[in-house]
């Protein structure tokens, strides 16, 4: 998956960039109060991106 797509994936559910760290990105559900990071990579593995969703407790695409 483009990474692109899925940070604007992660948005539309409502969660917010937060910060940038030293090889991610951090992004934030307030809502649920949970949080994740992602890689700085063009493309993300699917299970990833899985398990991004997961942890801020939003559906996959």
């Amino acid at each position: 998956m483009k990474r692109r797509d899925l940070l604007k994936h992660l948005e539309l559910f409502g969660c917010e960039f937060l910060r940038e760290g030293g090889n991610h990105t951090i992004y934030v559900n307030r809502e649920k109060k949970k949080s994740s990071s992602i890689p700085r990579h063009n493309e993300i593995n699917e299970m990833l991106a899985k398990k991004i969703c997961k942890d801020l407790d939003i559906k996959f695409p």
